[in-house]
């Protein structure tokens, strides 16, 4: 064998033996995939899935605070309507009932006016019968004034006074101002409220007297001397 073919020989030698080396390296860098490699960024079309995903989340989110947010709304709509119905029958029923309790107070009257007309049918002495009318009216004129503030007012003598009686008639006199002569309908508040007023006959000034005139009293007599 020359010496050229026996160079030749040794090279193809090293090489075959370096070759298991080279595939053990290589396999060893296969072995741990993406070891040495950079994360992928994503791509234009999964940056708009993800968005889109993350939107229709949002709006499913929403959607749902939404319909809460109705309930809530009927539910409050639904509780006020039913407290106005509720105002307006207690309002009703005040109204209706506002004198129950006068007109309780006002059935033992009622009894009492009851037996003294049973009373007054078989009844000899027209005075006691009277005095028992007289009774209840006392009665009832107390109850009224005590309980509900009722007052009655109204006398010859009066002055007169135009927020509280009303003059059916008049006349002159001597008088220095207008005084009522005749009380026909007694006049009646309640508190200070006037709800009826009375019916009157009133005395007009004829000028005989002035407003400023005053009584005149006798001088006193002087002391006598001792």
């Amino acid at each position: 064998m020359s010496d050229s073919e026996k160079d030749q020989t040794e090279k193809q030698e090293q090489r075959t033996d370096n070759k298991p080396a080279e595939d053990q390296k290589s396999a060893g860098s296969d072995a741990i995939p993406g070891k040495d490699e950079q994360p992928k960024e994503k791509t234009e079309t999964e940056k708009q899935a993800d968005r889109i995903a993350e939107l229709t989340k949002r709006v499913e989110e929403l959607t749902k605070e939404n319909e809460n947010l109705k309930d809530q709304v009927l539910r409050r709509a639904a509780d006020f309507d039913n407290y106005r119905k509720r105002m307006l029958k207690e309002k009703q029923d005040t109204y209706d009932y506002a004198n129950e309790s006068l007109l309780q107070d006002l059935l033992d009257s009622l009894d009492n006016f009851d037996r003294t007309v049973d009373a007054a049918a078989n009844a000899k002495d027209v005075k006691s019968i009277a005095d028992g009318v007289k009774m209840i009216s006392s009665s009832l004129v107390k109850l009224l004034e005590d309980k509900y503030n009722l007052s009655s007012y109204g006398n010859a003598g009066d002055k007169f006074n135009p927020d509280e009686h009303q003059a059916i008639g008049s006349g002159q006199g001597p008088v220095a101002e207008p005084v009522l002569k005749e009380v026909y309908l007694k006049g009646y508040k309640l508190k200070d409220k006037v709800i009826r007023h009375a019916k009157v006959m009133v005395t007009m000034p004829d000028g005989s007297v002035k407003a400023d005139d005053k009584e005149k009293k006798p001088d006193a007599e002087p002391e006598k001397k001792q």
